[in-house]
Formats: structure tokens, sequence, C-alpha cells
């Protein structure tokens, strides 16, 4: 049976920090995750749109092994910014792989889009997001707030507020998975226009409402309820326009190929808590990083444990954040709380 890490965050997989800053104005900000040591990491992509910063380089065929911190960020394009504030934060610390004398920071980023959204984004020259990242890495901790806050400040699903969720799970083995989205997706999480969640047979108590499946299912629980579709600022959904970003970590001692493979198996979580996903207008991209601080190697039972605990975890982050969002000025879409 899964529990819960201390926290239910994904700091409670040892070694990890999280820090979110949030423009209420804005309407964006950006979350990273950074690594106490570097952390063996990958990298899966699986939406159409994407936008990212130093993922060909997590491909296991590649020289580097481990990075120093990860970036979720909004913004779209101008959000992958966001990671030179966070790599000047970390030089300035001494951290980095050292190159001919120089530490160079590693961090790979990715962005969702929340340009429309009601946000104030005439930011003149340059776009605020690398000093966001700089303030993100300046207040890491194990503790963070969750919905309406970084990378998920103005993240939109189909008909509610989306935000940033995160979830843990401790293994009978001794491992731990910890998931951490920016959920900002085509589609819904929850079932038709309930306020009950796709992903609730992997919800541990109550943490996103305890609500089970609706009795009988709605009408419209298959209905494909698309971002924008029916808003004045636009009839059809954009390309690009969506995007759900995410890291999936562990304690366990990984090769970068098993990094990878832990990536591909958290993207089940996207399949059992957004409907429909990894469409061509998300950007849908999972990170992986394994810090290796429970000494554990994963025999092939153990692995497929692990794996499975990725998808479910990662469902269960997912659900999170679109539960703990609040109602900020100007929204477009009403929070989960206002259907119960």
């Amino acid at each position: 049976m899964f529990r819960t890490g201390p926290r239910n965050l994904i700091t409670d997989v040892a070694g990890l920090r999280v820090g979110n800053s949030s423009d209420v104005a804005l309407k964006s900000g950006v979350t990273t995750v950074l690594c106490d040591e570097p952390a063996v990491a990958g990298v899966q992509i699986l939406g159409g749109a994407p936008g990212t910063r130093e993922t060909d380089l997590l491909e296991p065929h590649n020289l580097v092994e481990a990075v120093h911190a990860v970036v979720l960020s909004g913004g779209s394009a101008f959000g992958l910014d966001a990671a030179s504030g966070v790599q000047a934060a970390l030089r300035e610390r001494g951290i980095g792989f050292e190159v001919g004398g120089f530490r160079v920071p590693i961090v790979p980023a990715a962005i969702l889009f929340d340009l429309r959204n009601g946000g104030a984004k005439d930011w003149g020259r340059y776009p605020p997001y690398r000093d966001l990242g700089y303030e993100a890495a300046q207040s890491a901790a194990t503790e963070f707030q969750l919905g309406t806050a970084g990378a998920g400040t103005g993240a939109l699903t189909s008909g509610l507020k989306g935000g940033l969720g995160s979830a843990s799970t401790l293994l009978d083995n001794g491992v731990t998975i910890g998931a951490l989205a920016a959920v900002n997706p085509t589609g819904s999480v929850t079932v038709g226009r309930t306020c009950h969640f796709w992903a609730v047979p992997f919800e541990i108590g109550d943490e996103f409402g305890g609500l089970g499946y609706p009795s009988p299912m709605p009408y419209d629980a298959a209905e494909i309820l698309l971002k924008y579709r029916d808003k004045p600022a636009g009839r059809q959904m954009e390309t690009g326009g969506n995007t759900t970003i995410a890291v999936i970590a562990t304690d366990a001692v990984l090769t970068k190929a098993a990094a990878k493979r832990l990536a591909m198996s958290a993207h089940d979580g996207f399949v059992r808590a957004i409907w429909p996903t990894h469409t061509p207008a998300d950007g849908d991209l999972v990170f992986a990083l394994a810090t290796g601080t429970s000494g554990i190697r994963l025999e092939a039972d153990a692995a497929i444990d692990v794996y499975a605990a990725a998808g479910a975890t990662m469902a269960r982050a997912i659900s999170r954040g679109v539960f703990a969002a609040t109602p900020a000025d100007n929204d477009l879409f009403p929070v989960w709380s206002s259907r119960r």
C-alpha cells in the first residue's frame, strides 16, 4: 500500500529544495528545484508544442550525467530566461561543474503558456523571468506553497484555474518518490464539469477532496472540454497555448537511462489525471531527478514498483495543484473550490 511522505511534497526526496517566485499582476511565475548535490537526470517530452532549454544534454547518450537544478516557468518562450536567473544564483554560491577553470551550473528548463490569462504582460523591453528565476532560487526550501504559486500562478485548465501541485510516495523498500507539476493543460482534470478528479483511484486520504468518482457518471464525462473554446478571447484552442510541465524525483540510485525511464513512467500520471493530454497543442514534459541519497539500487521487481509509483504520484500532484488554486483579480476561470 502506498503512503505519503511527511510533507507530501517532492522535497520528501532527500537532497531537493523547491523555490517559488510569483508576480500577481503578471499572473505568472517561476518554480525551481535545487539539488543539494548534482542529481542524475533525464527527460521525456510527449506534448506537441514544447518550450525547453538544455534538454538535449539529458539524453542518455550525451556527456553530462547530472544537473544542479531544473526550472519550471510561465511566460511561454519568454520564460526560458528564468533558467539564467537560477544559474546566476547558483554561480554566486560557487555551484557548478568546473570547465576550464569556470563553474558552470547545469539548469535545464521548461515553460508553459500563460500569456493570455488576464495578467499584465506589458513588461517593456525585457521580460521579468530572469529576475523571477533568481528570486525562486533564493527562496528554495523544503516547504513551499501549492496552487496559485510559482509556475502555477497563472495556469489554467479546461474550465478551472490550474496551479502548482506536488505529492510524495514512500515505498515499502525504503525508496521515496516525489512529483511536482505546473498544471496548465488543454484538457480537464475533473470528470466533465463536476468537482470529481479523474485521478481519484490514486488519491491517498482526502488530499484532493476525497470525493471519489461521481455516481452516476455525468453525460459529458468523455466530452473534450478545450481551454478557451467558449471564451470571448477566442473560440478555438491555440497551438502552444497550454502545457503541463513536471518533475519526478527519487532518492534511489539510478543510471541516466533509468532516469529517462522514470520520466517516461511519470507521463502515465498525466494520462490518469488529465483528459485529453499529450495533444499537439500541449508541450507536456517531465524531468526526472535521482538524488541517490537512499543508497538503494533497484532490482527488477523493485524497479517496476518505482515506475508504477511514479505515475500514481504524478497523477496526485497534478490534482493537488488544481485543488489548491486560489482566486485572484481578473481571473478568466474559477477555482476548483467554487464547484463544491
